[in-house]
């Protein structure tokens, strides 16, 4: 009876590991309360070659979501918002174990594809990296936002179900005005993202 504790015990050791990597991979962090804030920003998640030129969207979809996401950073740039970039990359170990088995390796720190899409190149003027969904998670975006005293965000990108929805409702945790520009997040479910960002709507975030 020892003997198969001792051998199935790696084995549940593995499993909660890798539990906790998924706990990781979508917690939401908590931060301190920011009060008043006049400037606005606009937040880009995740617009990496590797996930844009993934298939992972519709042709029309992707086409409709690069209309409104420039528009939207167009309109920035004219009103002196700054424009910061989030990029993916795993780089904790059981995340980057967990992006191999679930993800096709996709923004393992390290491998191609992690830089910003070819469409939005010339946009961000700040690029920050984050280890899970959750763009807060390090304290560098709390940082940054501060920095320039930003008290409200405009948020495009994707995953709508998921980095979207994390980093705007660690947003909303912290006192942050978060507005959603819809036609400008896109979802590899299109359906369960726009339950997603009802969600987060009602949450407190406003729909655009």
């Amino acid at each position: 009876m020892m003997t198969g504790f001792l051998i199935t015990l790696p084995f549940i050791a593995l499993v909660v590991w890798l539990a906790n990597g998924i706990r990781l991979i979508g917690k939401v962090s908590e931060g301190q309360p920011i009060g008043e804030r006049p400037n606005t920003a606009i937040l880009m998640v995740d617009l990496q070659t590797t996930f844009w030129d993934s298939n992972l969207f519709t042709e029309r979809s992707m086409s409709d979501a690069q209309t409104a996401i420039i528009d939207e950073l167009k309109s920035a740039k004219k009103q002196g918002f700054p424009v910061i970039a989030i990029r993916q990359e795993w780089s904790i170990l059981s995340t980057k174990v967990i992006a191999r088995l679930t993800m096709g390796g996709k923004a393992i720190a390290g491998t191609r594809g992690t830089e910003i899409a070819e469409p939005f190149t010339g946009f961000p003027d700040y690029v920050l990296t984050k280890r899970v969904q959750d763009s807060f998670e390090t304290g560098e975006l709390d940082q940054l936002l501060e920095k320039l005293d930003v008290g409200e965000l405009r948020i495009v990108g994707l995953d709508a179900r998921y980095c979207v929805n994390k980093t705007a409702m660690a947003a909303l945790g912290r006192g942050y005005k978060v507005t959603l520009i819809e036609k400008g997040i896109l979802a590899a479910e299109p359906e369960q993202g726009r339950k997603v960002l009802k969600t987060v709507s009602q949450a407190g975030a406003k729909l655009k």
